[in-house]
């Protein structure tokens, strides 16, 4: 009796130092890692600490309300905010002007009358220059077809009495738009005098593919980029994302098969999803990959792992979802997921303790095992 006593003593001394160094004893766990494979979290001097950045918001009734904002009010930046009221086109190398005096067809038409305007008309030198008779060689380059108009007004008042003049631009080939991606025809297409939005580079580009992202339109402008939505456009009509575009603007399109999400952790087969043209909700998002394991799952640990957006005081936002209540699925329905979100769903307590039992099993038998063996040798 005093021997079993003492076996069994022993055997809970082996399993106390074996939860205590589970992790240690577990096969393949003990292996010194390669130098320089892994990284020193000391060394790692640059940034916060990963508990800093991250903001915490329950998927409720008031972070609904809070961060769905109706598309008509979702803003652009303020330096894409232009109006047609400002926009004029000015003039630059490439382009053909339109001069014509009134009267005096020797001077608008000094090529004969069946060419086109842009073939008979006054091409901008590279240098920024063009020539007219009685004019004389005039910069013209940077200036809005008013004040060429003027100019050339001027001058020719020296030798006809009350000229009338009208400038215009015959052909336009200076400044231009690169639309790129997802749709019928990229390639450049020129700035005119009339103000170009994006609905109409998109229409002059032969529409959007079967492919296209169309809530995921990039603006690249002076080395900054801009992502616009087109489906906030069509489907909701909110005007302010059809920006003014500027001479050297770079749209372009992404294909929706980059758009997509990752459905991670206890669920029935974690896989990254394709957001489609329409978007995804946490609750497609779930259930498009099987739902939540059942046995294995934690219903109130759905969390959305989000980067926060430019000039926030954090990193990362993190969104939970108790889904324990079965109303709280309809929230989940109601939150819409962003490009490259990920969806994680934590184990159960109960599952966690026996995965860690799972670990220990192999380690737990092989001293078991030696501990009866030393009983029988003591005996």
């Amino acid at each position: 009796m005093k021997g079993k006593m003492i076996s069994v003593g022993k055997f809970g001394a082996l399993f106390a130092v074996a939860l205590l160094a589970g992790c240690t004893v577990v096969p393949g766990s003990y292996h010194s890692p390669t130098p320089g494979w892994f990284i020193d979290e000391t060394e790692m001097a640059q940034g916060k600490p990963l508990p800093d950045v991250v903001k915490v918001h329950a998927i409720g009734t008031a972070i609904l309300d809070q961060k769905t904002i109706a598309p008509e009010e979702k803003p652009v930046p303020t330096e894409l905010d232009l109006s047609d009221k400002d926009y004029d086109y000015t003039v630059g190398p490439g382009d053909v002007l339109q001069i014509i005096v009134w009267d005096h067809p020797e001077l608008t038409i000094p090529a004969g009358g069946e060419r086109s305007s842009a073939e008979s008309g006054n091409w901008v030198h590279n240098d920024g220059t063009i020539f007219y008779p009685y004019v004389g060689i005039i910069k013209v380059a940077g200036l809005r077809v008013t004040e060429i108009r003027d100019m050339v007004t001027n001058r020719l008042s020296k030798y006809i009495e009350d000229p009338q003049v009208d400038v215009s631009v015959a052909a336009f080939r200076n400044k231009k738009i690169y639309i790129t991606g997802e749709v019928e025809t990229p390639g450049l297409y020129p700035v005119t005098n009339v103000p170009t939005r994006l609905i109409d580079a998109i229409g002059e580009a032969g529409g959007l593919t079967s492919e296209a992202d169309w809530s995921s339109v990039v603006l690249t402008r002076n080395g900054n980029d801009y992502r616009l939505s087109l489906r906030d456009i069509y489907q909701f009509g909110n005007t302010a994302q059809n920006i003014l575009l500027q001479p050297n603007d770079v749209i372009n399109v992404n294909p929706v098969t980059d758009a997509k999400v990752f459905v991670l952790g206890e669920v029935r087969q974690p896989a990254s999803l394709q957001m489609g043209r329409n978007g995804l909700t946490l609750a497609e998002a779930l259930a498009e990959k099987g739902g939540l394991n059942q046995q294995e799952s934690n219903a109130s640990g759905v969390f959305v792992f989000r980067k926060a957006l430019e000039g926030e005081d954090h990193g990362i936002d993190v969104y939970q979802l108790n889904a324990k209540d079965a109303a709280a699925l309809i929230l989940a329905d109601s939150f819409e997921l962003q490009e490259r979100d990920i969806v994680y769903v934590t184990a159960a307590p109960l599952v966690k303790w026996n995965r860690v039992l799972r670990l220990m099993l192999p380690s737990m038998t092989t001293l078991l095992l030696g501990a009866r063996a030393e009983e029988t040798l003591s005996e």
